[in-house]
């Protein structure tokens, strides 16, 4: 019995197909529950047994102050902390938010060379520990902090160096690390505005890099270049902790990050007065 012979088109559009498939079923998805309801900022209602904020440095902060919201993160019990210095590019008035509708002010400083903004408050949250290794190609990174405004998360692949593009002709930009998302929070969909700022934190609980841009189209985002918030933390005057953090991995990076943000280690930045 002889079977008729397929057309050579028929062939290749079959293995097209079959390597899509392949390919697709090999693709890495790893999305972390979604996170708890947000702590309740009415009178009475304390911030943390532990921070000791000015009352007199408290604000009420209304509910829309986008685009002008960010993430930030504690790198200093004294009360210091880092996010993206575009977050509060032509702002005169920042806040770290401490619960649901109050912030305490925030004085800050922008390097524009790493697009790293300090900002410094009265009273602080324990500092995450840097990582004093390089990132390497191919580990996991996981972004905790605040897209769109709200609690969620982000875990990445690191591709490796690259660029984003300059501001004008000529302008070579500035050098980053990309990374390939691989998961984030179930139901958190479209683009991560407001995770500008947010650590990247290997899986030792380490921050090895600061969360700069995003890409949609590519499915990838951009942190700050190795010893770049070294060099931020030193200009500022500021010692950084090299202690190791709490293993994160993804089963659990979505519990980390909530514990991160109630600990306010992790917190919302926003403008209040452009």
């Amino acid at each position: 019995m002889h079977f008729p012979r397929l057309p050579d088109w028929l062939i290749y559009v079959a293995a097209v197909i079959a390597l899509l498939v392949a390919a697709i079923g090999r693709q890495e998805r790893a999305d972390a529950p979604a996170p708890p309801p947000p702590v309740p900022g009415e009178a009475g209602v304390p911030l943390s047994a532990y921070l000791p904020f000015d009352p007199a440095r408290i604000l009420k902060v209304p509910h829309k102050v986008e685009p002008y919201t960010g993430t930030a993160f504690s790198v200093s019990e004294a009360g210091v902390w880092l996010t993206a210095g575009h977050v509060l590019e032509g702002c005169r008035q920042a806040a770290v938010i401490v619960a649901e509708g109050r912030g305490v002010q925030a004085t800050f400083t922008i390097d524009r060379g790493s697009d790293i903004a300090v900002l410094r408050t009265q009273g602080g949250a324990p500092p995450l520990p840097l990582a004093d290794a390089t990132p390497q190609p191919g580990m996991r990174g996981f972004h905790p902090g605040y897209p769109l405004g709200r609690s969620g998360e982000v875990t990445s692949r690191l591709l490796g160096p690259d660029r984003l593009a300059g501001e004008s002709r000529g302008d070579p930009g500035a050098a980053v690390l990309a990374w390939t998302e691989v998961g984030r929070t179930d139901g958190m969909e479209g683009l991560l505005d407001g995770l500008s700022g947010a650590p990247v934190l290997d899986d030792a609980g380490r921050v090895v890099g600061l969360t700069l841009a995003e890409s949609p189209r590519r499915g990838r985002l951009y942190t700050t270049a190795p010893g770049a918030i070294q060099a931020a933390l030193k200009a500022a005057r500021v010692r950084a902790s090299f202690s190791q953090g709490q293993a994160v991995n993804v089963e659990n990076y979505g519990r980390v990050a909530d514990t991160l943000r109630r600990d306010l280690r992790v917190a919302k930045v926003v403008c209040l007065r452009t």
